[in-house]
């Protein structure tokens, strides 16, 4: 009767353990395909191994935000980093807005209904950014796009194709700078050759992004944008309130890291990675190490 319970009770077992009821599994962090999400969601898994003390399971290079989002509706990952940007206008489809503070609130209200929890921002915006030649910048006086706008000799613009097609990329600049005088109309290339165009003269402004790895090593400007034509993109953690009930002290664990990060923090991350071809694992782990 003994053999018989015990055999009984490794069947149960495992029946459990496929139905998912045995009780609380590993934290699994996804990421979508990009490098910043990469780095991201690495530093995150750490954190959370340290501190929980357990494995966490990774399941990064999600293609794209609906993607990394319906898998955590799907219980299939725990949490990955987003931006409120991309959350308010892919996720939730509204229009762009440019206040922070109301993209913020209005994404934590809405994704709480869906039974999850936007954390405290890391510290970083993600959102586009103009910049120019650093020399051009010092010789000119520029800070700001307002500045830009003064200036007597049009731009040459370079972009990428989402900039193009974006509502919140060049028509969202056009709309807050109206004033911006161009030389022809925008050069559409790869973002990978964005920055060496700008240093060759081939073009004098570029649309980027504000935590570009090259950002941290160039000699390049980021224009102010100080009309707020770009809507607000601050990184953050979302995870379901499911799976904080189910880990006690990730919850905590998360909160150290909101705030650490700032843009020149992230940038240089970037370009540990793209730059100086570094593993994910030791970039995340000098910079946890760092704090």
């Amino acid at each position: 009767m003994k053999l018989r319970s015990k055999h009984l009770a490794v069947v149960a077992c495992g029946l459990s353990l496929l139905s998912g009821c045995s009780g609380p599994r590993h934290v699994v962090v996804g990421s979508k395909n990009f490098t910043e999400q990469l780095v991201l969601a690495e530093i995150v898994a750490q954190q959370v191994e340290r501190r929980l003390h357990q494995t966490v399971i990774r399941r990064f290079d999600l293609a794209g935000s609906m993607l990394a989002h319906q898998a955590l509706l799907a219980r299939e990952i725990d949490l990955y980093p987003e931006y409120t940007g991309t959350a308010f206008t892919a996720i939730l489809k509204h229009k762009p807005l440019s206040d922070p503070s109301e993209v913020l609130d209005r994404v934590r209200a809405e994704y709480a209904a869906k039974g999850l929890k936007w954390c405290d921002p890391l510290g970083f915006d993600d959102s586009f950014a103009m910049i120019v030649r650093g020399s051009d910048a010092r010789a000119g006086h520029l800070v700001t796009l307002s500045d830009a706008e003064r200036r007597p000799d049009p731009w040459s613009l370079g972009v990428g194709y989402e900039f193009l097609t974006r509502a919140d990329g060049y028509r969202a600049l056009m709309a807050r700078y109206p004033h911006l005088r161009w030389a022809g109309a925008p050069k559409t290339m790869d973002l990978g050759l964005l920055y060496r165009a700008l240093d060759q003269g081939q073009v004098t402004m570029g649309a980027a992004n504000s935590t570009d790895g090259l950002l941290a090593i160039l000699d390049v400007k980021v224009l102010q944008d100080d009309r707020k034509a770009f809507p607000p993109y601050q990184a953050s953690i979302v995870v379901r309130y499911d799976s904080l009930r189910q880990h006690p002290g990730l919850d905590a664990a998360l909160a150290e890291l909101s705030g650490k990060i700032g843009a020149d923090t992230m940038s240089r991350l970037n370009y540990e990675v793209t730059g100086k071809h570094r593993p994910l694992h030791d970039v995340a782990a000098d910079f946890l190490g760092a704090e």
